[in-house]
């Protein structure tokens, strides 16, 4: 049921969104689901299967990133750096990685399943 070349190529601007469009990260996730669930051609269930495994993929991915820069940009400033500073960004972003989760595969997810249904309908 996974494509997987959905699922990479939906990961990939998934991260691409959150690094560098955050602003803009809502529009975003809802064009990078649809493409998602187009690239998916498998209809409406599949196009939301593949977009929520890319975007909860995408969060984790952001969130390792987000703790590997806090433990090693941050000890450039001394008490965020080393293992005090990645403590401190794994605790109080656990509540934070949980919600973007959700929020990534439900967005990702409802805009997939419209590509999907779009795709299978040709």
């Amino acid at each position: 049921m996974t494509k997987w070349k959905a699922v990479i190529v939906g990961f990939i601007l998934a991260v691409i969104v959150k690094s560098f469009f955050a602003h803009y990260e809502f529009i975003g996730l809802l064009a990078v689901g649809f493409i998602t669930g187009y690239i998916a051609h498998d209809g409406m269930l599949s196009g939301l299967w593949n977009a929520a495994v890319a975007g909860a993929l995408g969060t984790i991915v952001c969130a390792v990133l987000f703790i590997i820069i806090a433990t090693f940009g941050g000890s450039l400033f001394g008490i965020f750096g080393g293992l005090t500073g990645f403590t401190v960004s794994g605790l109080s972003s656990l509540v934070a990685v949980v919600y973007n989760l959700i929020y990534y595969a439900i967005v990702m997810g409802i805009t997939g399943a419209v590509g999907g249904a779009i795709a299978s309908r040709d």
